[in-house]
């Protein structure tokens, strides 16, 4: 069997991020983290890098704004994945850069995790968000750079920990606001599974320059479907209040930033887009849990029995 590449994660102390790192070392590849010499001092962070050591990843000291640290990171690896946060989005353009000049890498995982660029109708703000992603994309694709884009659609600590209730931190056990009917099909995905699936990616020849879509069969599900679960583990019918997509687009124009950008990244998360109803085209995208049934991935039916 061949040795398995040696993976550098950039972002790997943020949200995805270290869920990434974790499933990189814990599945045997030789795996880097590149981090700024000061989050070593931030207190929350500098406990993670710990961790990062314990896993047996190496750190990079590095910056994106420092271009010769990042190519000298880059050609140590032989795939780069970014788990860079919205704010660092545009900056992907320098590791686009530092790839080319490498000339080592056999795979890029730019930093996305979420719906399918090509495929949904967002407002703004998050249309804006999206199109700079999709830049990326078109970036990547134009430099003749192998790739795997990671569609993994609503991470669970997101959606599920409070079934997408602002200011809660467990599920509602007495009322439930629903974005719009609540009949549009979505995918809830743990953040481990993520990064499992990820990672059973980055050397598989059947995912070269696709998209690896996330959609583990039992977990795609309406938000009526979902609530109608919770309900079912509680023994409680909740008070729905629905605000219906006219209201929402209207919560969306008066609010400020940014509590618009997180309603319409929801509006295109739970509203507009089914996220089943695109068939996956086989000469563009794959389906991760048809490539990798051996990935046990944790069933959002076992995962609201954590709050019960």
């Amino acid at each position: 069997m061949a040795s398995k590449s040696k993976i550098l994660v950039l972002g790997g102390t943020g949200y995805i991020g270290k869920f990434i790192v974790k499933a990189s070392a814990e599945a045997g590849h030789p795996t880097f983290v590149l981090i700024r010499e000061t989050t070593l001092s931030h207190p929350e962070k500098s406990k993670l890098i710990e961790s990062f050591k314990t896993y047996g990843a190496t750190l990079l000291y590095g910056d994106l704004s420092d271009y010769d640290s990042l190519v000298r990171a880059i050609k140590q690896v032989d795939v780069v994945i970014s788990t860079l946060g919205g704010q660092q989005i545009d900056n992907q353009v320098k590791v686009i850069a530092a790839i080319k000049e490498a000339g080592n890498i056999k795979r890029f995982l730019p930093s996305e995790f979420g719906l399918d660029l090509d495929n949904q109708r967002a407002v703004e703000p998050a249309a804006s968000f999206f199109n700079k992603k999709l830049k990326i994309r078109r970036a990547i694709e134009a430099e003749g750079i192998p790739y795997t884009y990671i569609c993994s659609y609503a991470f669970a600590g997101y959606f599920l920990a409070n079934l997408g209730q602002q200011n809660l931190t467990a599920p509602p056990r007495d009322k439930v606001v629903i974005l719009g009917d609540g009949n549009v099909k979505g995918v809830y995905v743990k953040e481990e599974d993520v990064g499992a699936y990820t990672i059973k990616a980055v050397d598989d020849p059947r995912t070269l320059n696709k998209t690896l879509h996330i959609r583990p069969p039992a977990n795609v599900l309406t938000f009526n479907e979902l609530v109608s679960l919770w309900e079912n583990k509680i023994k409680t019918t909740l008070h729905k209040i629905y605000i219906l997509e006219d209201e929402l687009l209207k919560k969306i124009q008066e609010s400020p930033f940014p509590t618009n950008l997180m309603l319409s990244l929801v509006h295109a998360t739970m509203v507009k887009v089914d996220s089943t109803n695109n068939e996956i085209d086989p000469s563009l995208g794959v389906e991760a849990s048809e490539l990798y049934p051996e990935v046990k991935y944790t069933s959002v039916d076992n995962y609201l029995n954590a709050f019960v």
